[in-house]
């Protein structure tokens, strides 16, 4: 198999630039990856294909950013927490959602899991994904 990684990330990339959420599904046992990666995490697999995720998910946790760590770039799309996110896809992973502050985590936590959607966030030079809270 020659996928080399960087044209995953390369692949990725360049499906937000076209305002899509790509990740990749094995075609051994069907797992879904997102963010797309070379192997399946499920079964280790290298056969993946390219899917496009629908980028419906449901936030699982909440973590509020220390005061330390919080990154200048993110300071535009107001506040912010890191969670676990699972999509529908069935891919759960680490991400940045947006609309969290300590009042509304406090709200939240008696919720969880709560539903989220994938959006593009422009950085410096790329777009990368965030999630923002579904409109209760």
């Amino acid at each position: 198999m020659s996928v080399k990684l960087e044209k995953v990330v390369e692949k990725f990339y360049e499906g937000l630039e076209e305002g899509k959420f790509l990740g990749r599904k094995c075609k051994e046992c069907g797992a879904v990856e997102f963010p797309p990666v070379y192997a399946c995490n499920t079964c280790g697999c290298m056969d993946m294909e390219w899917v496009e995720i629908s980028g419906k998910a449901v936030m699982k946790s909440i973590v509020m950013p220390a005061a330390l760590s919080s990154k200048p770039e993110y300071s535009q799309m107001g506040p912010i927490a890191y969670g676990e996110v699972e999509i529908e896809e069935g891919a759960s992973f680490n991400a940045v959602v947006k609309g969290i502050n300590k009042k509304k985590r406090k709200e939240l936590l008696e919720k969880l899991p709560v539903p989220v959607h994938a959006e593009i966030f422009q950085r410096d030079g790329y777009k990368t994904v965030v999630f923002a809270l579904d409109e209760e």
